[in-house]
């Protein structure tokens, strides 16, 4: 098994979501003697390009063909150990890449789906199955005598004739497991392991107490004045949800973000707003069976004392070690290099809008849940522009076919619906990807919010592209939470919504176009504050108005977006880049706070949060982007220590831009050609080498900084 195949089973185990299991388990555990050639999963795959049978795959045959997969390969692992040849790059390295391809073929379906349309079942099997994978990556990655054969070869490669990307291939394997803890000795070892499986099981209940909160909770009212001026689909759907959760009448509103930003937007009824954003804030941390705040904290002290077991003094040091930003110190800096101007950006923002709110009567204290309220209203006022207004402009299928029509002028890819392949879910859309007529991949687009879709946005890979053995193209995912939609109306995004349409179309850009040998080193295999690069860089391109009128047409007459209005809305947007940063930073903040421990001390959640809020000097009225309540990115996610990696990633992505603008044309083929070389490259070098290789040079933060008027 590769590094990297063991880090995403670890990371996927505890970014998805798992549930109780009182009494399944016995139902579950019996399909393990189910005969495996019967197992959809396990067997080949005869379907177009190679996509997964979702048609066949049954939830119950998960289970027993990730354990028969982990069967088999300890088999391969024994081969290798079992060789009684002097170790080479071929029988030791490359063999421990190519292991495991059966437990990668089906951890792969399972997370991907567990994550977007999970029930019952598969949440039991997540519980079930992730301290098994943990362990069976322990006893991969801490085998003493693995590491000899690993470290023979190592030591020889000065000598061996190797490519450059085997030469990267061996490092990383042989760092990964050092940083795994391979070298940790007797009763430390066992801890280790110990700890690895706490804490797996440990972010399952995390994700699972915060989906639990997230979909038990909702505001209904049988007034359409509370509603204020919401767009006529969102009150659609507040219709559907309402029926949905048993009320004849009105209108309810669920913690599920196309739900609460637009009411917390739109909505006059103030104790309302409050409700339902303490409601959304408050998640996790209701000192109830579901609350985090336990659970979190032992978390951060396992972390501590697992960084101390691998010679590191903090969590953070163990991770950044193999991250372009190296270290918490330079982390450190470059939020404070942003912080002071951003804090003093939303200062002046929330002086505005606390007078607006002041001129309307309103005697108490401006407080968070105004703040969306007001911003639409300064919004209006300032600039002429309410965000409903943008709405018809941005039907979903129309802004992914802008996405699909900027990667044509980019890079001369097309689009090919794909309807009669198999799928998880009946709303998602499926393409062909063709390169300039040649197939190049496929690509799973699944848009809309539903109680067995965890939140958020993101990519997911069913297949890595790798070519050992033949060119395997890839297939990829992107995963929305939408408005679906009505009987009446199409689902229409806001401009915040379109532009993660092309941020996670980025990601799969990024696995599309991999062109590498080896499938852990392809794709989004790259360090975590290198991965957001690629995606964030094409939200630049979506507000050009050049590509805006490719895409930005009314549902109904086809008009394009009028520049008058572009002109508002980017106005308009940029009035609360304050509260938008300061929101992200303090989250980042926190996240290095709690990752930059130095000892195992458990922590109260609240006072802790809090203390570190204070001493940063955030504003009452703004929370840090995710409270550890419910801070999924790094108690459930893979971002420990690296939520700092979006603004890393921004300060590339605004650079990266500003040169495309500078050459007069930001479609300019010669650095598009050289941009797509660097997506082609994966993870073959490090983050930093790829992009002196793309520019010439490391780097710059001024774009940035200009960009967010600081």
């Amino acid at each position: 098994m590769n590094k990297k195949l063991i880090l995403f089973i670890f990371t996927s185990v505890i970014a998805l979501t798992s549930c109780k299991t009182e009494n399944k388990t016995s139902s579950t555990e019996k399909q393990t003697d189910s005969k495996m050639t019967e197992n959809p999963l396990l067997a080949k795959w005869d379907t177009p390009f190679g996509v997964p049978p979702f048609d066949k795959i049954k939830s119950e045959n998960y289970l027993p063909a990730m354990r028969e997969a982990i069967k088999r390969h300890k088999i391969e692992i024994a081969t290798i150990l079992n060789n009684k040849e002097k170790p080479t790059f071929k029988n030791t390295v490359e063999a421990l890449e190519l292991s495991g391809a059966d437990l990668t073929k089906v951890a792969n379906v399972f997370f991907a789906v567990n994550g977007a349309n999970t029930n019952d079942i598969l949440k039991e099997t997540n519980k079930i199955i992730g301290p098994e994978l943990t362990a069976h990556g322990d006893e991969i990655t801490l085998n003493s005598d693995l590491f000899k054969r690993i470290k023979s070869v190592y030591n020889e490669k000065n000598n061996l004739e190797l490519t450059a990307e085997e030469m990267h291939l061996l490092k990383e394997t042989y760092e990964g497991y050092i940083r795994a803890g391979v070298n940790v000795e007797g009763k430390n070892k066992e801890r280790l392991k110990e700890i690895n499986k706490k804490l797996a099981t440990l972010s399952i209940n995390f994700s699972t107490n915060l989906l639990d909160e997230t979909n038990d909770f909702e505001i209904h009212t049988n007034n359409k004045e509370d509603l204020g001026d919401l767009a006529e689909s969102l009150v659609a759907l507040a219709a559907v949800e309402a029926k949905k959760r048993g009320h004849d009448t009105g209108w309810s509103f669920t913690l599920q973000r196309p739900s609460i930003n637009p009411f917390l937007q739109t909505s006059p009824n103030r104790e309302m707003r409050e409700k339902l954003f303490q409601g959304y804030t408050m998640r996790g941390d209701n000192d109830n069976t579901k609350d985090n705040k336990a659970i979190l904290s032992e978390m951060a002290s396992l972390r501590v004392e697992k960084a101390n077991l691998l010679g590191s003094k903090t969590w953070a040091d163990n991770v950044l070690s193999n991250r372009m930003a190296a270290n918490a110190k330079n982390v450190y800096d470059l939020l404070d290099k942003l912080w002071p101007s951003a804090l003093a950006m939303a200062k002046k923002d929330r002086t505005a809008l606390a007078e607006m709110m002041k001129k309307e009567g309103i005697k108490s204290e401006f407080r968070g849940s105004d703040w969306r309220y007001y911003v639409a209203k300064v919004r209006a006022k300032r600039y002429d522009f309410n965000e409903d207004e943008t709405r018809p402009y941005f039907e979903f299928n129309n802004v992914r076919e802008g996405a699909f029509k900027l990667a044509y002028k980019l890079f001369g890819m097309t689009f090919k619906p794909l309807n009669d392949v198999p799928k998880w879910h009946e709303d998602q859309q499926v393409f062909e990807v063709l390169e300039n007529g040649k197939h190049l991949g496929v690509i799973y687009m699944d848009f809309f919010a539903r109680e067995s879709k965890r939140g958020g946005a993101w990519m997911n890979s069913l297949r890595n592209q790798s070519n050992v053995n033949g060119f395997v193209t890839p297939i990829v995912t992107n995963n929305f939470n939408y408005p679906a939609p009505t009987k009446n109306q199409p689902s229409l995004l806001s401009f915040t919504e379109a532009q993660t349409v092309f941020h996670e179309f980025g990601h799969a850009l990024h696995g599309l176009l991999s062109n590498v040998k080896y499938k852990s080193l392809s794709g989004t295999n790259v360090p975590r504050d290198f991965v957001e690069f690629p995606s964030q860089v094409m939200e630049n391109w979506m507000s050009e108005p050049e590509v805006l009128a490719t895409y930005a047409k009314h549902y109904k007459t086809g008009e394009v977006i009028p520049n008058t209005l572009i002109e508002k809305m980017n106005k308009a947007n940029n009035f609360d880049e304050g509260f938008r940063t300061v929101e992200y930073m303090a989250a980042a903040y926190l996240d290095m706070n709690w990752h930059t421990l130095t000892d195992t001390k458990q922590r109260d959640a609240r006072k802790f949060e809090r203390e570190a809020m204070q001493k940063i000097g955030l504003i009452d009225e703004i929370l840090p982007r995710y409270r550890s309540n419910y801070y999924s990115h790094i108690f459930s996610g893979g971002y420990s220590a690296g939520y700092y990696s979006y603004l890393w990633s921004e300060v590339l992505d605004a650079d990266t831009f500003n040169e495309f603008k500078k050459t007069g044309n930001i479609f300019d083929p010669e650095l598009a050609k050289k941009y797509r070389k660097m997506l082609a490259s994966g993870g073959t070098k490090s983050g930093m080498d790829l992009y002196k290789e793309f520019l010439g040079r490391e780097p710059i933060i001024e774009p940035l900084l200009k960009k967010k008027g600081f």
